[in-house]
C-alpha cells in the first residue's frame, strides 16, 4: 500500500512553528543541521533526511549532515551537479520527488542500501545562490504532497541562513586570527625611543587591510610603517599580510624609503592586482636624531616638537601601490627629530569623515596631538577625534624620541 501525505491548516502552522522556533537561533550550525533533521524527520513521518552543501570549486554536493543515512557523512559522499537524485536537484535548482526509487535515478550506493523508495528534495539557497540539497526519504512507497515540498523549502531556508552565518564566521575567525599575528603583539625597544598604537576596526568583520609596524634593520636604523589596503575582510587582511612581508623584506636591501616603497609597488602590481594600498615608511637613525620618510598615497605624518605646534610634515606625496602603471620616480625627504618630539602616523580612517572636507579632519588631528608619552598621545587622540565607532579601520602609531638625560648633554 502507497503512504499519502496531507496536513490541515493548524496542522502545517504547527509545522511551520516547529521549524521557525527561536531557540534553533541560538544552536552552533552542527547542532541546527542535526536538530532540524530530526524535526523534519519527525514532522514529514520519513525515515531519511540528509544536506548535502556545494563544493563550489569542483561543482560537487558533499554530504554534510545527515539521518538514517549517516555512512553519507562518514564517507564525505560527493555527487556531481546534474549526476543523481541531488544532482538533478541542484541542477534544475527545483524540488524533485522520486515515489518509486530505481538505480538509473539513483547514483548513491548508500542511499539504495539503505532501502529507500521514495525520495523528496530541494535545492539550499543563501542571497539567491545555491548553496546545496536537502532531501528525505521514506523506506516504504510514499506519494509526497506539495505541502510536504513547501515544507522541506522551509527547512531549506533555515539552512541556507545557518550556513551563511557558519561561512561568515570562518571567514571572520580567520581573518581576526591572521590580523592578530601581523600586528605587533610588543613593540621593539630602541635606544632614545619609546611607542605606542593603536588598531581599531571599522567594520563588523572586526578586520581590514589597515597595519601598522615596526622592526630594526642589521644597520641599527629602526623602520617605521603605516599602511592601508583598500576593502575590508579576509582578502584585504590576507594581502595585508602579503605587503607587509615584502615591506620587511625590501627593506633589508635597500636603505631609502623610497627605493624600498619602489621595489614594493613593483611587486603589488604584479603579483595583487587590483589591490590599491597606500603606505608611509619611515627609517628614524641609530641615534634618533633624523628621520628618512617616503609616502605612496599616504597622508603626511604628524610631528609636533617642544615649544611649537603640531604640524604636518612637509613631506612630498607620491603615487599610491598598485595603481597599474608606470610611476615617476618616488622620493625620500629627510626631517630633523629633536629630543621630545613625537611622531604621529595614521590611516584615513582617523581623520576622514562623510560629508566633511579631509583638511578639517587633519586640522582636528594636530590640534589634538599632545607632547607626551606616546601611550598619552594615542588616548588623548582617540578621544578628541572621537573613533569608539568609526565607519573605517583605524591604525595609528606614535614615537617619541626621549630627552637626553645629564649624560648625554654636550655630546
Amino acid at each position: 500500500m502507497v503512504a499519502t501525505s496531507g496536513a490541515t491548516d493548524a496542522e502545517r502552522l504547527r509545522r511551520i512553528e516547529a521549524v521557525t522556533d527561536s531557540t534553533l537561533s541560538r544552536l552552533d550550525v552542527a547542532d541546527l543541521f542535526d536538530e532540524l533533521l530530526d524535526r523534519v524527520r519527525e514532522l514529514l513521518n520519513v525515515d531519511t533526511a540528509a544536506i548535502l552543501l556545494l563544493d563550489v570549486h569542483a561543482q560537487q554536493l558533499v554530504a554534510t549532515a545527515a539521518k538514517g543515512l549517516e555512512e553519507e557523512v562518514r564517507q564525505a559522499f560527493r555527487v556531481s551537479i546534474g549526476q543523481g537524485f541531488a544532482g538533478r536537484i541542484a541542477l534544475t535548482r527545483q524540488p524533485v520527488i522520486i515515489e518509486h526509487v530505481t538505480v538509473r535515478e539513483v547514483v548513491n550506493p548508500i542511499l539504495l542500501r539503505t532501502g529507500v523508495k521514495s525520495l523528496l528534495g530541494v535545492p539550499v539557497f543563501t542571497r539567491g545562490e545555491l548553496i546545496g540539497v536537502l532531501h528525505v526519504g521514506t523506506l516504504i512507497p510514499r506519494r509526497f504532497a506539495t505541502d510536504d515540498a513547501r515544507m522541506l523549502e522551509l527547512v531549506a531556508d533555515r539552512i541556507g541562513v545557518a550556513s551563511q552565518a557558519r561561512a561568515h564566521s570562518l571567514n571572520q575567525n580567520a581573518a581576526l586570527a591572521l590580523q592578530r599575528s601581523l600586528l605587533p603583539t610588543e613593540l621593539p625597544k630602541a635606544p632614545s625611543l619609546e611607542m605606542a598604537a593603536r588598531y581599531i576596526p571599522g567594520h563588523v568583520s572586526g578586520v581590514g587591510g589597515d597595519w601598522y609596524d615596526v622592526f630594526t634593520l642589521p644597520s641599527g636604523w629602526l623602520g617605521v610603517v603605516v599602511g592601508d589596503v583598500s576593502g575590508h575582510g579576509l582578502q584585504s587582511a590576507v594581502v595585508m599580510g602579503r605587503i607587509r612581508s615584502a615591506l620587511r623584506a625590501y627593506a633589508l636591501v635597500s636603505d631609502d624609503p623610497a627605493e624600498a616603497l619602489t621595489l614594493l609597488d613593483r611587486k603589488v602590481n604584479h603579483f595583487e592586482t587590483g589591490s590599491l594600498s597606500t603606505a608611509m615608511y619611515a627609517m628614524i637613525s641609530p641615534d634618533g636624531t633624523t628621520i628618512r620618510i617616503s609616502l605612496a598615497g599616504h597622508l603626511s605624518p604628524v610631528l609636533v616638537e617642544p615649544s611649537q605646534p603640531a604640524r604636518l610634515l612637509a613631506v612630498q606625496v607620491d603615487p599610491p601601490l598598485g595603481i597599474g602603471y608606470r610611476t615617476p620616480q618616488r622620493r625620500s625627504t629627510a626631517v630633523d627629530f629633536p629630543p621630545g618630539a613625537v611622531l604621529v602616523g595614521y590611516t584615513d580612517g582617523l581623520v576622514e569623515r562623510r560629508g566633511e572636507l579631509i583638511d578639517t579632519g587633519l586640522a582636528r588631528l594636530t590640534s589634538a596631538v599632545p607632547l607626551g608619552s606616546p601611550d598619552t598621545v594615542c588616548a588623548t587622540v582617540m578621544t578628541a577625534l572621537d573613533i569608539e565607532s568609526p565607519s573605517d579601520d583605524v591604525a595609528l602609531l606614535v614615537i617619541r624620541r626621549t630627552a637626553p638625560g645629564p649624560t648625554d648633554q654636550g655630546r
